[in-house]
């Protein structure tokens, strides 16, 4: 990798971090309840612990660091306000007139659309598998695993506390609430795959 490359890579990492922190950091001033918040922003704050102890031997791509970090902001606010309050999400439902707020339905797309890059970038680098259409059909697989499992901890937390159940799962009173979260998540897989994967391939063979 040659200097220049370094130095934009070191330059990213920095700003990924002073963003992530200044989000976190304003998500858990007051927030809608902590219990929520909590539940909320964890995967973020994992995600964020899995990149810092892998940066030195398994750095990803621009674009897989800004996809991550958007994604991580999407939860951030979410735990903030809570998925069914987020003002944005308020305003698009006045605006059209929906029914409902569904930011939380652009948190579930990025459920898709984010780790589809992710899983796309382990599974070429790793050699897990190099037929592009198997590869794919993992992805996807995997994506809508990750949706499962997600609405899983939806259904544990609330036979756990129906108190915070309430914030966390935010149906808003949809009883294919559970349904149309995996369906986005699986139509976020596909467009990543769609639109990402020539950018993606370039970032991959700069990244030698």
């Amino acid at each position: 990798m040659s200097g220049h490359r370094i130095t934009d890579m070191t330059v990213l990492k920095t700003s990924w971090i002073v963003i992530f922190s200044a989000v976190l950091i304003w998500s858990g001033v007051g927030p809608h309840d902590y219990p929520t918040w909590l539940l909320e922003v964890l995967p973020a704050i994992v995600a964020a612990a899995v990149l810092w102890f892998t940066r030195e031997r398994f750095p990803l791509t621009r674009l897989t660091y800004i996809l991550i970090l958007v994604h991580c902001i999407i939860l951030m606010v979410g735990g903030h306000y809570t998925y069914a309050e987020v003002p944005l999400g308020d305003w698009i439902k006045d605006a059209f007139d929906q029914s409902r707020n569904n930011y939380d339905k652009l948190g579930h797309f990025a459920q898709g659309f984010v780790p589809a890059i992710v899983a796309r970038e382990i599974l070429i680098r790793k050699n897990v598998v190099n037929y592009p259409g198997w590869r794919d059909f993992l992805i996807i697989c995997v994506c809508l695993a990750i949706s499962a499992f997600y609405e899983l901890i939806e259904w544990w937390v609330a036979l756990l506390s129906a108190e915070a159940a309430e914030s966390f799962l935010g149906t808003q009173g949809y009883i294919w609430d559970t349904q149309s979260d995996m369906w986005l998540a699986l139509l976020g897989a596909l467009s990543a795959l769609v639109f990402l994967s020539r950018l993606h391939d370039r970032q991959l063979r700069a990244l030698g």
